[in-house]
């Protein structure tokens, strides 16, 4: 009876460990997959080749179901050598996910800022930009956020000083020698001025814009930073997100786009439950 239960137990403890296991393989899984899929987002020929290996895809398992041989043999060879095709066509892209993955900071994060300092650090912000934008002096301040900048930080003027709208204004004076770079906010504190960032590809942009909005656009591209463009020319403003370019925001605009972005994980997390109760109340209501 004894020796029974001991195996029970066994076979209970190994069960468990099985479907552990098995969680964290299907997780793992669907991470990579959530991963590939976030890099397609804003890759339109990354997008168009999705489309097309499935395209073939459905059209090898046509061909298996009515039999069609030739059509078949040629579909075989295109899977067989059309991942080494993949690879190098596109292998900038490839490289640009890796150097993404390699950048995210994991145990050398910065701390997470009080309620206070992000209030202080965008009220600083805003006052330069606002004064920027009324003398039209050209601008660029990348924030960062989880993704580090530190190799951007490397190859540019380190300052490692408090966020001041004297000090934004002044670093973009035009005759600073920083002002044609840009600038990086780590935390509470600007690291460094002068930086020079990777410029998009991306042909949807407006050929008007110059090239801050394209280095702009280019550093969201290969991280999660913000990245406020003051234009030298006309005044306005832009924002780039996430690959996407927010052109000709006004101030007030501007100023919410901030406080919702560099709201800790937390307090989005927060949020979005409080707004699901307050759905769920009016459902109730109704």
């Amino acid at each position: 009876m004894i020796i029974v239960e001991r195996r029970y137990k066994d076979m209970t403890i190994s069960s468990l460990i099985t479907i552990i296991q098995k969680i964290i393989d299907i997780s793992l899984v669907w991470i990579i997959i959530y991963s590939i899929l976030k890099g397609l987002k804003n890759n339109v020929k990354m997008v168009l080749i999705f489309k097309g290996v499935i395209i073939i895809v459905a059209i090898k398992l046509l061909s298996d179901w009515f039999n069609l041989t030739t059509v078949g043999l040629l579909l075989e060879y295109v899977i067989m050598w059309g991942p080494l095709a993949l690879i190098i066509i596109f292998q900038p892209e490839i490289r640009n996910i890796l150097e993404h993955l390699g950048r995210q900071q994991i145990l050398t994060r910065h701390r997470v800022l009080t309620m206070d300092e992000r209030e202080k650090m965008i009220y600083e912000i805003m006052n330069s930009i606002e004064y920027l934008r009324k003398s039209r002096i050209g601008a660029l301040i990348v924030i960062e956020r989880d993704v580090s900048l530190n190799d951007y930080i490397g190859r540019s003027k380190g300052i490692y000083a408090d966020i001041s709208s004297e000090l934004l204004i002044s670093i973009f004076f035009p005759r600073n020698p920083l002002h044609d770079g840009g600038v990086i906010i780590q935390g509470n504190r600007i690291t460094s001025a002068g930086a020079v960032f990777p410029i998009s590809l991306n042909t949807k942009i407006n050929k008007r814009l110059g090239t801050r909005h394209r280095a702009a656009l280019g550093i969201s591209e290969e991280s999660d930073a913000i990245a406020i463009v003051v234009s030298e020319e006309t005044g306005k403003i832009s924002i780039a997100l996430n690959g996407v370019l927010n052109y000709n925001l006004s101030i007030d605009d501007l100023r919410m786009m901030l406080v919702e972005e560099l709201k800790p994980r937390h307090e989005i997390l927060l949020d979005d439950e409080f707004e699901d109760s307050e759905e769920g109340a009016t459902n109730e209501a109704d």
